[in-house]
């Protein structure tokens, strides 16, 4: 199957600009196991960049800090030729296992300078709050992070995990870009509240672990390859007994990609895409191979026909077990008080 040129897209309705589909780079510093090698990651980066994926997602939480290093070196010398999206927000208790949210205007300042000498740049291009403070009203944060556009430090405001209140809140304050949100055949509960007002708003929808965790990309082999240290192992989705059930989708989504000669993995991801000129998924990898698979997902065409068959197979009680353990923070436990209340800074 022939690759299609990766293209590009408006990404919300403030102006920014991105390649149609992105690279989530996590997993190349945290979470999926063991780091991989620097320099392997720097190649696989700059071979995105070259191959037209140019709107490159990090966090400070990733690693943490580790991933923004790896992406400053990566982008030596062609920072001008990508779209930069990082977060702050999540950090570790003393513990090392119970996670932090602030959203506090001191602690947005210093994460955003922080983060912009460990990338080593002069300005984020898309600077998302990874998750909401639910201690500080969302317009105490907007208010910073306004002030942080004004001064030229960031270009575009983001928002990940954030309910559809909470999304409107912040957007009269000031106009977000983009929302980062799980959305995949894997995990559709956005679609009921988030995405429709994302589009009522003009707000770009970015779809995170679009393959569903790898999962569309390595069943039934994925589980026997996991390390102790990668935390998918403990998620309930990838539980046995859970695994059994929602393989059966996978078959189905087998079946389906051998009819359309593409892979399981390119016929989920071409489904995002499908989603709407609005969307931009960043599936991530550590593999050039799979990168280049990726990208190929946009040359796969699909018929209304196609996508109700999808949908169908895909519906909202297709697969078993919850997508975060049910103390994560996600939009469903992201509303904030009212600014009245606020008695901070």
């Amino acid at each position: 199957m022939a690759t299609s040129g990766v293209g590009r897209m408006k990404l919300g309705s403030e102006g920014l600009e991105v390649s149609a589909q992105g690279l989530g780079c996590m997993g190349m510093s945290a979470f999926y196991g063991t780091p991989k090698p620097e320099p392997d990651m720097i190649a696989l980066i700059r071979h995105a960049v070259e191959s037209g994926v140019t709107f490159l997602d990090t966090s400070d939480f990733y690693g943490p800090f580790t991933n923004e290093i790896l992406i400053g070196k990566a982008l030596k010398g062609i920072r001008d030729k990508v779209e930069l999206a990082t977060k702050f927000a999540i950090s570790w208790a003393a513990d090392g296992v119970t996670p932090v949210v602030r959203g506090d205007p001191p602690y947005v300042r210093a994460a955003c300078e922080a983060s912009l000498k460990r990338l080593d740049i002069d300005c984020i291009d898309l600077y998302y709050q990874h998750r909401v403070d639910t201690t500080v009203p969302i317009e105490v944060t907007m208010g910073e992070l306004k002030k942080l556009v004004e001064e030229g430090k960031i270009k575009y405001i983001g928002m990940s995990e954030a309910s559809a209140s909470t999304i409107r809140r912040a957007h009269a304050i000031h106009p977000i870009t983009a929302v980062q949100l799980e959305w995949s055949l894997w995990t559709r509960d956005i679609e009921e509240d988030i995405v429709p007002t994302c589009r009522e708003l003009g707000i770009g929808i970015v779809a995170y672990s679009p393959l569903g965790r790898g999962f569309f990309t390595t069943w039934p082999k994925l589980l026997a390859n996991l390390e102790d240290n990668d935390y998918r192992k403990y998620g309930e989705r990838f539980q046995v007994e859970n695994l059994q059930h929602n393989a059966r989708v996978f078959e189905r989504l087998t079946e389906l990609a051998t009819r359309k000669g593409c892979t399981p993995s390119q016929l989920a991801l071409a489904w995002v895409h499908h989603q709407g000129s609005d969307v931009c998924p960043i599936p991530g990898t550590t593999k050039i191979e799979n990168f280049n698979q990726n990208i190929a997902a946009l040359s796969v065409k699909l018929t209304p026909e196609d996508m109700a068959e999808l949908e169908a197979l895909a519906s909202a009680d297709a697969f078993k077990g919850d997508r975060y353990p049910g103390t994560s923070l996600t939009y469903k436990d992201s509303e904030t008080p009212p600014l009245e209340s606020w008695k901070g800074e």
